[in-house]
């Protein structure tokens, strides 16, 4: 079979600029990209075996794209500077090594990779991409490999699956809801890799989960609401052209004879002696520059095939980079790394104990076999007592000829008594993690004294919190990464696999880094009081408390979800069999292509918007508006609504229940959102839905033991009395001290008539206003809810407005807030910051001023909760009760009580959960009972 290998050259020559030190010749010349890419190319010939080949660059100049988006890579820096006098030698370089190059004007290597994928495929041909671009992922299908030699990496379409969390034919998807910084593409705001993957799982495609926009939550779906008229643009930027004119035919990308002279005279010039001799004096294993593997990766520092073939094994870094050949230049700026303890004997661990038991603040953190907290067990432990002096102290790796270690049961007997004792001060970096690993070995993480997670969620909210991002951000550090140290995707190994100099290299530096990061964070948070009362009193506080939540599960009835699966299993056949009848003949539910076929060619239904394509769409939206007047419309939402809580709930949970404990463990974020909202994942129980009857069916599954209640206590309209507090508006502030129904109270001085006499209706149009306006609701959105005319809307608004002048009044003022500062904040301090408040686009920046007045009420109910869940996480364990909180979810807890404590709970819990603080209006709390959480709620 023939087979067509395909360079991006332009990933490459970037990738070995950034990997490389600053080498050069002895005429001060840059040489380490070209040195790079040639150590990547030269075994690729071999190793790889292909038939056909091409190396592919971009051209200079703008592209097809800024015709579409003129913005298009508007912000990307300049190539650096030491790297363009490099790109033409590479290009002829490669030329001479035999290899053909393509580069087209005003196309990208992207497309031009893409167009011979197609043709490729097309004609038979097994592909294989080498590149280090994730949107190359979109090209992958049976056939068609990626694979990227700096980090012996090769993903075929399950690999893609695994590493990116969606298949192939969703990455275009999953590209367009992050958008791409370096090329200035907006995509949806705050959405990373986890809530792209989230939203298509559930969603399953990005036009169906447009379709659903309204019904997702939260700060993180307005957001998405807000993307919504750029992203076919967005989806457009982000995918590949598969059918670019090229001058070069796929016949004609056949190896050709090398250019030996042309060779001979960069080698000499660039001054790549060891490749100058090997082409001078041939290896007698034949082809040019064999002998070269070793020497360019000993001047990498690295060991193991960094720039090797794809069949070597994973890398193994030494922690002190390895001095280049004698014949070759050494680099100008090589980075210094600390010289990091790793600890074999016990009197190196008694040294650092007595290190550790003296110091003011340890920075420790664990190394383990799993990303669980429930399941990880330790495979090392490190600490650092200051800056560049840390120790890495392995315990479990298991490689062939790894040292010998201290046993684990000496080890954890020594350290526990320093690990429990809250009088000695510890750092980390999100240590509810490790409290986790620690419990599984039998130990209470004690002396929670700074996490540098959390204050870089105190400090700045709207920006990445992972340990990595904080050592570029606050320290200057460029940190081994994880894949780094384990690889990537079907190669990766468990860290207990990993050689213990770059064990010690990557736990060590993590302590060190850690401190490192907490000596800047500290001093900033500590000179803004509202800064530090978040942190110290919220955030560090309830840290501990999601830790005993997460540790303790919820108990769930299989059978009974087992039951409402195969109920909602046999609905959705029915409804099935329902929509066949109506549409005249069988066809795929799923496919929106068939669907929009069936309803708009052969039902003649009227088209209400088009895709980006230019087909009428099918999404959610359309749909209910369709279904307002034709039953097939109708019967798909009903079979979408019983699909997603099938796929998403009720088969899914059961499989989710933890052996040991025969409960669920959802994992809470602290850091998931800017308002301070608490995020769970794996299982999510915050988004389970309740409109539904078969919604509210789920939470029975949701169970008290046998002599138990679940408790839940929820608090009241609590965003509206925050909203009367922060806009002292006399008379909302006068409702709810008296007591007053709010909305029945909007009603009637909206509407002008006597408490008394509001009807259902008003009180309902008036709730939608109280709620609307939170959100910064317009006009035409109030409208477009109530299924009223605009102007009526409007109307309403206004004398809301005149009624309530304090709320219009905060609006107005924390706008302006906003737009001065770029945050606003909670109650408490909680700063929120505003990305796009100053935005050029307008449809952006009344997002921003949206979030600007719902945000603070959203971050002080945050807020609120957060004191709440510690103030009753302290009042059982101090009265030694056996309740347990089990939930948080939006402004409700929820507890498992022994029914000799229920009424102690009942009556107690209100009133903690009322006192946590003092607005101008008061805290209510309402508490429900049940055998589950529907009932409860």
């Amino acid at each position: 079979m023939s087979k067509l290998l395909l360079v991006d050259g332009s990933s490459y020559l970037f990738r070995a600029f950034h990997a490389l030190p600053d080498l050069r010749n002895k005429a001060g010349e840059p040489t380490g990209a070209l040195r790079g890419v040639l150590s990547m190319l030269l075994p690729l010939k071999d190793a790889i075996g292909a038939t056909h080949a091409v190396c592919v660059f971009d051209a200079k100049g703008k592209t097809f794209r800024n015709d579409w988006f003129p913005e298009y890579k508007a912000t990307r820096k300049p190539t650096p500077e030491d790297l363009v006098p490099q790109i033409e030698p590479i290009q002829q370089c490669v030329r001479a090594l035999g290899w053909p190059v393509i580069v087209e004007p005003g196309v990208e290597a992207d497309d031009v990779i893409g167009t011979l994928t197609r043709q490729a495929v097309e004609r038979g041909f097994e592909v294989i991409i080498s590149t280090g671009d994730k949107d190359m992922a979109q090209l992958v299908q049976p056939g068609v490999t990626l694979m990227n030699t700096m980090t012996n990496e090769s993903l075929d379409s399950a690999g893609v699956l695994e590493k990116f969390g969606v298949p192939p034919e969703r990455i275009v998807d999953y590209l367009t809801l992050m958008g791409d910084t370096v090329d200035n593409v907006p995509g949806v705001e705050k959405c990373g890799p986890k809530t792209a993957v989230k939203w298509l799982s559930e969603y399953g495609t990005l036009d169906n989960l447009i379709a659903n926009a309204d019904k997702v939550k939260g700060v993180v779906g307005e957001n998405l609401r807000k993307a919504l008229d750029f992203i076919p643009m967005g989806r457009k930027l982000v995918t590949i052209v598969t059918d670019v004119p090229l001058a070069e035919k796929l016949d004609e990308l056949t190896w050709r004879e090398p250019d030996n002279a042309t060779l001979i005279e960069h080698y000499t010039r660039w001054e790549f002696r060891s490749w100058l001799r090997a082409l001078q004096s041939p290896s007698p294993l034949g082809g040019e520059g064999q002998g070269e593997r070793g020497s360019a990766a000993t001047q990498s520092g690295e060991q193991g095939g960094l720039f090797g073939d794809s069949n070597a094994p994973a890398p193994q870094r030494s922690f002190a980079p390895t001095r280049p050949a004698d014949d070759e230049p050494v680099s100008r700026s090589a980075a210094h790394r600390e010289a990091y303890e790793c600890i074999l004997t016990r009197e190196a661990l008694d040294k650092w104990l007595a290190k550790i038991n003296a110091a003011p603040l340890t920075a420790f953190d664990t190394e383990t076999d799993s990303l669980d907290g429930m399941q990880a067990h330790l495979v090392g432990m490190s600490f650092c007592v200051t800056p560049g002096e840390a120790a890495y102290l392995p315990l479990t790796h298991r490689y062939p000829g790894a040292p010998d270690q201290l046993p684990l049961v000496e080890v954890l007997a020594a350290l526990k008594p320093w690990l429990e004792d809250a009088s000695k001060p510890k750092l980390g970096q999100n240590l509810k993690y490790d409290m986790h690993v620690l419990a599984n070995h039998g130990i209470r993480l004690r002396g929670v004294a700074e996490d540098t997670l959390l204050e870089s969620a105190a400090w700045e909210s709207d920006k990445g919190h992972d340990l990595d991002a904080l050592a570029k951000r606050h320290t200057d550090m460029e940190t081994l990464s994880y894949a780094e140290v384990c690889g990537k995707g079907a190669k990766a190994i468990g860290f207990a696999d990993v050689d213990l100099s770059l064990a010690t290299a990557y736990g060590a530096e993590d302590a060190d880094v850690t401190l490192r990061v907490h000596q800047k964070l500290s001093p900033l948070i500590a000179a803004e009081p509202g800064l530090t009362r978040v942190y110290r009193e919220v955030e560090l506080p309830v840290q501990e408390v999601l830790w005993a939540m997460e540790r303790e599960g919820v108990l769930i009835d299989a059978k009974l979800l087992a039951q409402q699966s195969d109920e909602l299993g046999r609905k959705m056949m029915a409804i099935e069999a329902q929509a066949y009848d109506a549409a005249g003949q069988p066809f795929n539910l799923n496919s929106p292509k068939q669907l929009g076929e069936i309803l708009f060619e052969r039902q003649k239904l009227p088209v209400k918007k088009k895709t980006a394509t230019g087909a009428p769409s099918t999404d959610e939206e359309v749909l209910a508006e369709l279904a307002l007047d034709y039953p097939l419309p109708r019967l798909l939402l009903e079979y979408r609504s019983m699909a997603k809580l099938k796929n998403t709930y009720t088969d899914k949970l059961p499989r989710m229940v933890n052996p040991a404990t025969g409960r669920v463990h959802t994992s809470f974020s602290q850091t998931g959102a800017i308002t301070g909202r608490l995020a769970s994942s794996e299982p999510n129980l915050q988004n389970i839905p309740v409109r539904t009857p078969e919604g509210r069916r789920i939470r029975q599954a949701f169970i008290a033991p046998a002599g138990h209640s679940i408790v839940s206590a929820d608090y009241s309209q609590i965003e509206l009395r925050i909203m009367a507090h922060l806009s002292g508006d006399e008379r909302l502030l006068e409702a709810f001290a008296q007591g007053e129904d709010v909305h029945r109270a909007t009603a009637a001085e909206v509407f002008g008539v006597p408490s008394s006499e509001v009807t259902s209706e008003q009180r309902r149009y008036a709730k939608t206003i109280n709620f609307g306006l939170i959100y910064g609701m317009s006009a035409h959105g109030l409208a477009k809810s109530l299924e009223i005319e605009r102007a009526a809307a409007q109307s309403w608004i206004d004398r809301y407005f005149a009624r309530y002048p304090g709320v219009a009044r905060y609006m107005e003022e924390t706008r302006a807030l906003a737009r001065h500062h770029g945050y606003v904040e909670t109650v408490f301090g909680r700063r929120l910051w505003l990305a796009e408040i100053k935005s050029s686009n307008a449809g952006r920046r009344q997002g921003a001023e949206r979030a600007a007045i719902n945000a603070p009420m959203q971050g002080t109910a945050a807020d609120l909760v957060k004191l709440a869940m510690r103030r009753v996480y302290d009042w059982l364990n101090r009265d030694a009760l056996k309740s347990r909180l089990l939930l948080q979810v939006h402004d409700e807890l929820i507890l498992e009580v022994p029914e000799a404590e229920l009424s102690l709970v009942r009556e107690k819990l209100p009133q903690l959960m009322a006192g946590v603080a003092e607005l101008k209006v008061p805290l209510l709390a309402e508490v429900g009972v049940g055998n589950n959480w529907d009932e409860a709620h």
